[in-house]
């Protein structure tokens, strides 16, 4: 999320906004590149030729920035989002009518990204290989998020009497509509679904219905 303004020390001069070298500027255009094509056509279908040339470099010249190949451009691609979300998702300051509100507006954020919806789809369905290198990567996220949706949850309904598969319910939902919306999205309303399921679970949803 871009800044509103420079940050500020006390005696109120400006802190110079961080710049960029070249280099990590050619780093961010292969990553945004190769986003945008594992999004396009999923991770196995995609080689770092493709990426090189759709970031305007050689061969060379992207395995120069990343020597790992496609495999470490995958992680970074994936890493980068999950900068995103951590810092929303799992805020430990926020109480559990807070984390869904979170919750929803990642909903509506997706909605308004295709491309980054359509990535995870594809990749988190390639990584059910356990040679696919995003494998571990997905074990562990949906590990991380089924313990943190049941402690909310839990959190949120009181008497709720299996926190556990209530999470696991809501990630399969969640997936579930991705994936439907990518295919129908002016039929399919992502954050509408989301709020009935939560108030099947017993979760007051006036808050945000009424909003």
């Amino acid at each position: 999320m871009a800044s509103a303004g420079p940050d500020r020390v006390k005696s109120g001069s400006p802190i110079p906004a961080k710049r960029y070298t070249k280099g990590e500027r050619t780093k961010e255009r292969i990553t945004d590149a190769a986003a945008e094509l594992f999004a396009k056509s999923g991770y196995l279908a995609v080689s770092l030729r493709d990426i090189a040339a759709a970031s305007g470099l050689t061969h060379a010249g992207a395995l120069h920035h990343f020597p790992g190949g496609k495999d470490e451009l995958l992680m970074r691609v994936l890493e980068r989002r999950d900068q995103i979300d951590a810092d929303v998702l799992f805020d430990e300051h926020l109480d559990a009518w807070d984390h869904l509100d979170q919750l929803l507006h990642i909903v509506e954020r997706n909605a308004m990204t295709p491309g980054l919806v359509a990535l995870y789809a594809k990749l988190s369905n390639e990584a059910g290989d356990p040679e696919h290198p995003a494998h571990r990567y997905f074990l562990r996220r949906y590990e991380i998020l089924r313990e943190h949706f049941a402690t909310i949850l839990g959190e949120a309904v009181d008497g709720l009497l299996d926190p556990d598969s209530a999470a696991q319910q809501l990630l399969a939902l969640l997936d579930g509509l991705q994936t439907q919306w990518m295919l129908a999205p002016d039929v399919i309303d992502m954050r509408g679904r989301l709020l009935d399921f939560l108030s099947l679970l017993g979760v007051d949803t006036t808050r945000w219905k009424s909003g």
